[in-house]
């Protein structure tokens, strides 16, 4: 058979180039191929071609377009054609880069794929290796036993007789053994059954060719290997096995284990199988499974805790020399509008007041005064709205002094219990300042006659409990009211170590746009200074900058000084502990315990124990109506009592979920969570940045703006009370006795009545009564007088009735009318 067959070549037509090409194959074949090459075809511009780039465009000649078609339409046509254009280069452009990322993924592909096979041959190629080196020596053993054996059975005596022929004869058979035995192994390591197993498969490679591939063994490998024997030779015992302390947690990772123990990873998963536990080296178990094996490879175990991460932390007795005099922290507490961030203002000379929305303090503050004397004081201010409990606990906790605002033309009020309350738990004392002395409706006795209520008795009734008559306006007793807070700080004699790491409570956490996560930190013990790696909560960082209450930059900060610390890496919680730890390891190991720790807790929480339990708790909510919202604040603590204020709003029919609640600014994700649940959005001194308005305003989510609690709070019950089903009372207006029944075609029965008591109206119900029994509610389906049909009938006249699908009616029934009416209700 012929390359062609006889059969037409293929070919181009038209300017082609024939040539005879040679192909060889395997096995000494070889074919000859006829290749044809296409002439470029070039395409020579005519004369005066280029000459129209001057002159008008096609689609402005007249002369050249086509009737009937205007100069907008040629140039629409003229800019579809250059997007298409545009379009197609642009796809050109893409399908380029997607056929370049596939031919990138199949050479990964490819490269993979010959790095395992690779891997295999190598891996098959050691095994073999090892399977002919065990064999060797197994032979060896053999042939060095059957010598040593044959050895005494010999006789000097034969070995003479037998002369020389003897011996050829003996020594042909041992000489021919080790040939038989390299035989066999030679046909072993080719697949030792027959010479087909021995033909080479895959690829010839040079090294196969050449008898010098594969992995060799290392020197040090080699080394390893006569150290073995040398000492195997002398008898050398194996040296004795280290016992190790092995720290356990509650849980450990396989591998992790059998790295604390030094022994091989094979050998504790077998042990685990052993033990029936099917596990691999990457899974975990549990702290008395490991103590089993740590205990069976004959270590010893030492149990630890994830918890002993904040072991750095401890406490820490500071030594009576090491101790020194600190400033006083006071918290101004009360009701709201008693003046208390107007009583701070005067002392301190400043106008905080003024800048509060609402004329009301929303946000906890931390001031630093200094007095005629010399004297340093610290002052918090809470607010006092009755949502702000947490923020005047937290004040209370941290402070060494409470100055309880009463205003003495409104007296003792709910917030002012409240404060008494904190600051009995926390138990510091309390000095009482009886503010606006200087109204004339004043009458500071009343204020120390109903405290006596709350077992506070001022010393002008014979108590301990100091109290000043002051006025933020005047200025009257302020210097009364410092000696007597320096009093009292003289008394307790406070003393901190500044020589030590510091520690302090967090006021106040927000989200600054230009400064990231910023905290409010009152320094309790210790020095905290520029540079320091601490742990607050959950979140951990390093002292980037300190800013004082005047917005000044320092350096360090002592005991019983507030200043503002940036360099967090998120928000902490308000009334988080501040530690200053060594290293930013341990601050980061104990963060993220903190933060493991507390979702552990919230899934706890909010997962129910046995079915049952689910099922009551979904049986309680099918009745109950939920308005979700969602909540940004400008800081941790107003966030906090926003939310605290939230779910006190509803009853057993309506409450109010809040999906999210955060600080900064409202985000893009927000109004996607808002969208997806159907809820609004509440930004208290907070707005949306622009992205996250364009979405609200594409996706309908509302977005309301408040700087005032007491607004937020009314629109959110009002909103609750609207989902509350309308409270339907009922209106009786009306009895008639049934004094005959009539039978009237095409109507029924009818009754004849009188109206004995009100009116009868078309358009009420009815009830039938029978011996004072109700037999039947329903509405009326006629109502006439004389053969008239009316709208009501009055007291005293006669009318006939009918019944809507009910006709057992008797002479002596009583009808009671009566009207419904919805009452919309609302949340207390």
């Amino acid at each position: 058979m012929s390359d062609s067959d006889g059969k037409k070549t293929l070919g181009l037509r038209g300017g082609s180039r024939p040539g005879n090409v040679k192909q060889s194959f395997s096995h000494g074949r070889t074919k000859n191929v006829v290749v044809e090459t296409k002439r470029k075809r070039v395409v020579v511009p005519k004369p005066g071609a280029g000459k129209g780039g001057s002159g008008a465009s096609p689609a402005t000649d007249g002369s050249r377009r086509p009737a009937g078609i205007t100069d907008a339409e040629m140039a629409r046509r003229l800019k579809a054609l250059q997007a298409a254009k545009a379009r197609e280069v642009e796809e050109a452009a893409q399908r380029e880069a997607e056929e370049k990322a596939r031919a990138e993924e199949r050479e990964r592909r490819r490269a993979e794929q010959e790095a395992k096979e690779r891997e295999q041959r190598e891996a098959e190629e050691k095994a073999r290796r090892k399977a002919e080196e065990e064999e060797r020596k197994r032979l060896e053993v053999e042939e060095a036993a059957k010598r040593a054996a044959a050895a005494p059975a010999a006789e000097p005596e034969k070995a003479k007789s037998a002369g020389p022929a003897a011996g050829r004869s003996a020594a042909k058979p041992a000489a021919q053994a080790p040939r038989k035995a390299d035989r066999e192994r030679e046909e072993r390591g080719r697949g030792g059954k027959g010479r087909d197993q021995g033909r080479r498969s895959g690829k010839l490679t040079l090294g196969q060719a050449t008898g010098e591939g594969g992995r060799q063994r290392s020197m040090a490998a080699m080394k390893r290997k006569q150290e073995r024997a040398r000492q195997k030779a002398m008898g050398t015992v194996e040296r004795e096995k280290v016992i190790r302390d092995v720290q356990l947690p509650e849980t450990i990772v396989v591998s992790e284990l059998a790295n604390r123990m030094a022994e091989r990873v094979g050998d504790v998963v077998k042990s685990l199988m052993n033990m029936g536990m099917m596990v691999t080296q990457n899974q975990s178990i549990d702290a008395d499974t490991a103590e089993l094996i740590i205990e069976e490879f004959g270590h010893k175990v030492v149990r630890v805790s994830d918890s002993d991460v904040e072991d750095v932390i401890k406490e820490v007795e500071d030594k009576e020399e090491d101790l020194q005099p600190r400033p006083p922290v006071i918290t101004i507490m009360g009701h709201v509008d008693h003046g208390k961030t107007s009583l701070l203002d005067a002392i301190r000379d400043a106008r905080v007041v003024a800048g509060e929305a609402g004329g009301i303090t929303q946000h906890i503050g931390a001031y630093q005064v200094t007095t005629d004397s010399g004297t340093v004081l610290s002052f918090l201010d809470t607010p006092g709205h009755a949502a702000f409990t947490s923020m005047r606990s937290r004040g209370a906790q941290v402070t060494d002094i409470v100055v309880l605002v009463v205003a003495a033309d409104d007296s003792v009020m709910p917030q002012t219990i409240e404060a008494i309350n904190h600051a009995k738990a926390a138990g510091v004392p309390m000095i009482v300042a009886i503010n606006k002395i200087d109204k004339p409706a004043a009458d500071p006795n009343k204020v120390r006659a109903e405290l006596l209520q709350h077992e506070v008795i001022v010393e002008a009734m014979s108590g301990d409990v100091q109290d000043v008559e002051v006025s933020a306006v005047t200025g009257q007793g302020l210097d009364e009211l410092l000696e007597a807070i320096a009093l009292q700080a003289e008394i307790l004699e406070l003393k901190a170590n500044p020589n030590r790491a510091a520690q302090g409570a967090v006021i106040e956490a927000q989200l600054d746009v230009g400064r990231g996560p910023v905290a409010t930190v009152l320094v309790q013990n210790g020095t905290l200074h520029q540079g320091d790696i601490f742990v607050v909560g959950e979140q951990y960082g390093k002292v980037r900058a300190l800013i004082n209450d005047k917005g000044e930059r320092v350096k360090e900060a002592g005991p019983s000084v507030p200043v503002e610390v940036l360099g967090l890496n998120g928000t902490p919680e308000a009334g988080d502990v501040l530690n200053v730890t060594e290293t930013e390891a341990q601050a980061r190991e104990i963060a993220e315990y903190r933060e493991q720790a507390a979702k552990d807790k919230r899934a706890a929480a909010g997962a129910a124990t046995t079915l049952e339990q689910l099922m009551a708790k979904a049986k309680e909510d099918e009745n109950v109506s939920e308005l979700p919202i969602l909540v940004k604040a400008d800081v941790q603590g107003s966030a906090e009592a926003i939310v605290q204020a939230m779910e006190k709003i509803g009853n057993d029919e309506v409450r109010v979920r809040v999906l999210h609640s955060g600080v900064g600014a409202i985000t893009e994700t927000d109004i996607g969570l808002a969208e997806a649940s159907g809820a609004p959005v509440m930004g208290f001194n907070v707005r949306a940045n622009t992205s996250a308005r364009n979405t609200a305003n594409q996706k309908g989510v509302e977005i309301r703006y408040y700087s005032v609690i007491y607004d937020l709070v009314d629109d959110v019950k009002a909103a609750a009370s609207g989902l509350l089903s309308a409270e339907i009372k009922e209106n009786f207006i009306g009895y008639a006795t049934i004094k005959d029944v009539f039978k009237v075609s095409n109507v029924g029965k009818v009754a004849g009545c009188l109206v004995t008591e009100g009116v009868a109206r078309r358009s009420a119900g009815v009830r039938l009564l029978r011996d004072n029994v109700v037999i039947h509610e329903g509405t009326l389906k006629t109502l006439k007088r004389f053969k008239d049909e009316v709208a009501e009938v009055q007291s005293g006249q006669e009318c006939g009735m009918a019944f809507e699908n009910y006709e057992d009616i008797r002479a002596g029934d009583v009808i009671e009318i009566f009207e419904r009416q919805e009452v919309e209700r609302k949340l207390d």
